[in-house]
């Protein structure tokens, strides 16, 4: 099934080079670009897109805004992969919290490229070990620490083992990491991580991290 893109960026040469790469792909096909953050928002509902790869600073509105409107709605299927110049980019963080599935370097290598926009389609998440000390460093910015008793309620709703795989998730694990680290198969961790999104009605992996560090599950020793 070929993937449909959207690329949505102020600069030209970034659109057109990454059309370029990406529709040498079998499997991919970029169906549409946008200028800014409200443009992609109207070309989006027009052309329905699996994966869009989202700048965060644009005009009129910006990246985070326009993920936020895209995946909020409760019957969104798009996915959003967001296009940054550094891999410390002081918005990544807010853009994944706004639903973004993953981040890309503007300077990834053509495969790269393509292979982020598979895993992103296939509803996994594209977080890189930068970015995972990030979301840690973040949350140990908290006043207090203190977890968002509303989501840590619902943390109730997991079993012993899949607490266990969601605390694993937030660390940045892959399944055959959860897999070696637990002693299992690693179809039985993608059982768990299936269960985890179905029970907390989370879109993917990488709003599964989040969750984990907004309940205060994950509190990495030195934090």
């Amino acid at each position: 099934m070929t993937i449909k893109v959207m690329i949505a960026d102020d600069q030209m040469m970034v659109r057109q080079g990454f059309t370029v790469l990406l529709n040498l792909e079998p499997d991919i096909e970029v169906v549409g670009q946008a200028v800014d953050g409200l443009d992609a928002l109207e070309k989006a509902a027009e052309l329905r897109p699996d994966v869009v790869l989202m700048d965060v600073r644009m005009p009129r509105l910006g990246g985070i805004e326009a993920t936020r409107r895209l995946t909020g709605p409760a019957d969104s299927t798009v996915r959003v992969l967001v296009l940054t110049t550094f891999d410390l980019d002081e918005y990544v963080f807010e853009a994944l919290r706004a639903g973004a599935s993953g981040f890309l370097l503007k300077d990834a290598s053509a495969d790269e490229l393509a292979q982020a926009v598979r895993v992103v389609a296939a509803g996994e998440a594209l977080l890189a070990p930068a970015v995972t000390k990030r979301l840690i460093a973040e949350f140990a910015r908290l006043p207090g620490g203190a977890p968002r008793t509303p989501l840590k309620d619902r943390v109730g709703d997991l079993t012993e083992r899949e607490t266990e795989v969601l605390s694993l998730i937030a660390q940045g694990l892959s399944n055959a990491e959860i897999a070696s680290k637990l002693v299992v198969a690693e179809q039985t961790v993608k059982t768990h991580v299936s269960r985890i999104l179905v029970k907390l009605n989370l879109r993917d992996r990488t709003q599964a991290a989040v969750f984990a560090y907004e309940t205060g599950l994950v509190r990495p020793a030195g934090y």
